[in-house]
Parts: C-alpha cells; structure tokens; sequence
C-alpha cells in the first residue's frame, strides 16, 4: 500500500518580535505551496502565540524552532524552546491585556498539548484538520501521447485525471 507522504517545515529563530512576522509569513507560504490556503490563518494566529509565550516566558534563551508538519490529515504545528517550565492555561480577567495565548490555540485547533523533550526543555503543538490531498490539490489535465505500444497510432490525446493518474510530489518541504 503506498501512503501519502508526509510534509515538513522548520525554522530555528529567536523569539523575539521582530522575527515573529517573518515567521508568520514563512509559514502562510509553506501553506500556500502545499495548497492549504484554509489553514493559513488559524495556523498563523497559533504560531504568533506560542512564539509570543517563548519571547515572554523562556528561559535561559529565546532560541526556538518552529515546526509544521502534514501527515495525511492533519497539520501539526509546534515550537520546541529550551525551558523545562510547561505552560498552563490561565483564566485571565476580562481587562486583563495577556494571558489567554493557549486558551486561544484551544479554541482554533482541533487539540493542543505540552510535551517535555528528553534533554531540558519542551515542545507545545497543535494539530488542525486538513483537507485530504485528493480535495486539497485541484487535479489537472494530463496531456501527452497514448499509444497502443513502441508502434501505436502516436496520437496526442487528452487523458482525464483519476485516482492513478493524479500526480502527487514526494519531496520533502
């Protein structure tokens, strides 16, 4: 059975805001180029609170690395920092001007979670549904010459796209 094949971006940067931006933007043209425009936004607003959380929290560093990664149905987005404190979700008064970044990501994400990484440190992620690559990928046309052999007509024919004939890119990235 051959699988579809997994799709996978990082980005090692340091929080700080400053870089915030051009990781949200290296991460919309990750989405864009796997076709996964309806993701952009949830995906962006996720990364822009768990770097805000690096930027405002870690410690000793701000250095972090930014994953997304799409197997099958799911994208999963995670930043890995260097300190081992995990993150709570806080009940933040209605006045209150932060406090609500994980509470956020629950809200957008279809889950969330904290892992700590063997050596010190930890990785925060969240996963959102995507479309599968038959619908997220519009097929097109394939053109080219059908023959009955090394012998054949030679005719340029249209050949109409079903499952076999959709192409579909292993590379990595």
């Amino acid at each position: 059975m051959i699988s579809e094949p997994s799709r996978h971006c990082a980005v090692e940067l340091q929080a700080l805001p400053s870089r915030i931006g051009q990781v949200r933007r290296i991460i919309s043209a990750q989405l864009r180029y796997w076709h996964l425009d309806p993701l952009i936004d949830q995906a962006a607003l996720g990364v822009t609170e768990l770097l805000t959380n690096v930027h405002r929290h870690a410690q000793p560093d701000k250095s972090c690395t930014v994953e997304i990664e799409l197997l099958l149905d799911r994208l999963t987005v995670s930043v890995h920092d260097h300190d081992p404190r995990l993150p709570t979700v806080c009940d933040a008064d209605s006045s209150a001007t932060s406090g609500r970044g994980l509470a956020l990501i629950a809200a957008v994400s279809e889950s969330w979670g904290v892992r700590p990484t063997d050596d010190t440190g930890k990785v925060v992620w969240f996963t959102l549904p995507a479309p599968s690559f038959a619908t997220a990928l519009t097929p097109l046309p394939v053109y080219g010459s059908t023959t009955d052999g090394p012998f054949g007509s030679g005719r340029d024919t249209l050949v109409e796209p079903t499952a076999q004939t959709r192409a579909r890119s292993a590379v990595v990235g």
